[in-house]
């Protein structure tokens, strides 16, 4: 990877990352300050406030991604870089569930993510196009981990309307990188764009999208449940770090070389199916989990898995999808947001119903589905050897 495809990459990774800050930054705490709102005793009531960005997300991710493809990336990443900000602001003047709920969900119809990895994908060479998507998935997975460590810390200063006005001013500064610091992709001079209905219907990324559903439904649902199993176990909320932080440094560590082989082996296949049976295993763990070794052991089983199906999937969307990398990756995300919201809407009204315990069960039958699904995949055929051009 060259300088210039290195410093785009990062640049759209970070603003990448801030939409799921936007996401992450509230899972540790909301579902234990939500207690002092009104309807705050209903879970599923909370989930549904936390998930709105979310669904409101799958509505936009197809046309925007679509857009993107015809108007520029641009254009369509400012936009929803102000629509962010504003339901941030929204957010934080009020302290109820509906108006949060509402402008969490104006947050969410800046559905930029497909735009954002479609303009990684136009930067970046194809033979070092998962390493770009590695470093946007490492943007999630970075988001996430400060989420974890910084949440509880940042709540206890500030309180939840301070945390909405903290991402309201990242989302200005990203509007600020994505104007003046990312550049334009090269314009293609006869560009080809594949019905949408020959991408929605193409196997291949319905398996992807299929995983990218079930990988965000387990995640949110799962963080409704395990910060309430640590303070029942007596670790107190502001010390949730200490176990957050540990896992992820060593799951970035131990996914790493099964990327690079992968990879390198051409064996993408392999390590996807490798990634959904950790998942799965880190579901068992859950269930039997009556420590907090036991938690932390789950945890870093589920991120290990995780972190690498947030590199690869992407990668494998844009390269199955050509040149019509922003539709499909819309569909994509359209996809990843309808998981975020079902894990949040019925994983709380599992939890409220049938206990904490079931999340786990929940879990375990949705991603042994996908384990099954995703048997049958086919591997990439060889990556060009010629060196393609990015945008300088």
């Amino acid at each position: 990877m060259n300088s210039s495809e290195l410093r785009s990459t990062l640049a759209l990774a970070g603003i990448f990352g801030l939409r799921m800050l936007g996401l992450f930054l509230l899972l540790p705490v909301f579902s234990l300050h939500a207690e002092g709102l009104p309807g705050g005793d209903r879970a599923f009531l909370v989930g549904l406030s936390l998930g709105m960005f979310n669904i409101v997300q799958a509505f936009f991710h197809i046309p925007l991604g679509a857009l993107s493809d015809r108007i520029g990336r641009r254009p369509v990443v400012v936009g929803g870089l102000i629509c962010f900000v504003l339901g941030a602001l929204i957010a934080a003047s009020h302290d109820d569930l509906l108006w949060i709920g509402i402008g969490r969900g104006l947050m969410g119809a800046g559905a930029i993510s497909a735009a954002i990895s479609a303009w990684v994908a136009d930067l970046v060479s194809e033979k070092v196009r998962t390493m770009a998507m590695a470093i946007v998935g490492g943007s999630i997975a970075i988001s996430f981990a400060l989420s974890l460590v910084l949440a509880a810390p940042i709540y206890r200063w500030i309180s939840l309307d301070g945390m909405f006005l903290l991402l309201a001013a990242m989302g200005f500064v990203a509007i600020l990188v994505a104007l003046w610091y990312v550049p334009a992709p090269e314009k293609k001079s006869t560009p080809q764009h594949t019905p949408f209905f020959t991408i929605l219907r193409r196997p291949e990324l319905m398996r992807l999208n299929v995983g990218v559903f079930v990988l965000n439904a387990t995640q949110v649902a799962m963080f409704l449940v395990v910060p309430r199993l640590l303070v029942q176990m007596g670790f107190p909320l502001s010390r949730h770090w200490e176990i957050y932080l540990p896992v992820l440094l060593i799951s970035f560590a131990l996914m790493a070389p099964i990327l690079v082989l992968g990879e390198k082996k051409q064996r993408l296949r392999v390590a996807v199916l490798v990634a959904i049976g950790l998942l799965f295993i880190s579901q068992v763990v859950f269930i039997e989990a009556s420590t907090i070794l036991l938690i932390s052991a789950a945890l870093l089983i589920y991120f290990v898995g995780f972190n690498l199906l947030e590199a690869l999937q992407p990668s494998l969307v844009s390269r199955w999808a050509q040149d019509s990398k922003g539709t499909a990756l819309g569909i994509y995300n359209t996809t990843q947001s309808l998981g975020l919201f079902f894990g949040a809407a019925v994983g709380g009204l599992v939890t409220q119903y049938f206990g904490e315990l079931s999340v786990f069960m929940l879990g375990m039958a949705l991603i042994f589905a996908w384990l099954i699904i995703a048997w049958s995949m086919r591997e990439l055929p060889a990556k060009k050897h010629a060196q393609e051009t990015p945008a300088a």
